[in-house]
């Protein structure tokens, strides 16, 4: 069986969705991680250590691949792994109303079925953040005050103002739900689960869920409010 003929069937959608998740967990703790050297303050040379990172990325390999290279290599791989992430559930989500009775009817309260279609609605509030936050503070475009290569200023102008910080706050805890859930299944979307590896998966779901919903909602917050000094 090739590839294509794989992905059709629903065993192969959802290793895909499962797959793709996977990745995308790992650049979105990766992130998080790096973005929380904004609180590492600034270098002896008096540079915001964040700044110092994000020239990092920009150089890593530009020797072979070019000034920023790497990056965009990367935003393309990204970019292919939210889409397939995406459309596989749209076409799952689908699969699974053409299964259906005809008289099928949810039940009032029906926790599984609110929790899938939190998972699909708030996927697609997700989807539009990334595309704001891309255009906001990668390239700059919705940013009112964006210089290139000063991470720490274009974060500090960007969550001054209330309304962005709510915006993104009420984002990256969506990104906290979706999360719990899609870690939780995981095991039984690749066929792994079991007793033992449920309990394991739903506390790495809480823990993680938890840790990288704080850690992206730390530096809005933490500018909001005044916790970290004004650029200069």
């Amino acid at each position: 069986m090739n590839m294509l003929a794989f992905y059709r069937t629903t065993v192969g959608k959802k290793f895909v969705v499962a797959a793709s998740g996977l990745f995308l967990l790992f650049f979105v703790f990766g992130h998080m991680a790096g973005n929380l050297k904004v609180f590492a303050g600034q270098s002896a040379e008096g540079v915001y250590k964040i700044d110092h990172y994000a020239e990092f990325l920009r150089t890593f390999a530009s020797d072979i691949l070019g000034e920023a290279g790497f990056l965009w290599i990367f935003r393309a791989l990204l970019l292919i792994a939210v889409v397939l992430h995406i459309v596989t559930i749209i076409q799952l989500r689908r699969i699974n109303k053409k299964a259906r009775p005809l008289n099928y009817k949810k039940k009032k309260g029906n926790m599984s079925s609110f929790v899938v279609d939190m998972m699909f609605y708030g996927g697609l509030v997700l989807a539009f953040f990334i595309v704001f936050h891309i255009l906001h503070l990668t390239v700059g475009t919705l940013h009112y005050d964006f210089e290139h290569g000063a991470v720490y200023s274009n974060l500090y102008s960007a969550f001054k103002n209330p309304i962005i910080t709510i915006f993104y706050v009420i984002s990256v805890g969506f990104l906290g739900m979706h999360l719990y859930h899609g870690i939780w299944s995981v095991g039984q979307t690749l066929g792994i689960n079991s007793a033992k590896t449920n309990d394991m998966f739903q506390v790495a779901a809480k823990v993680l869920s938890v840790v990288i919903t704080l850690g992206f909602a730390a530096v809005p917050v933490a500018i909001l409010t005044g916790l970290l000094s004004a650029p200069h």
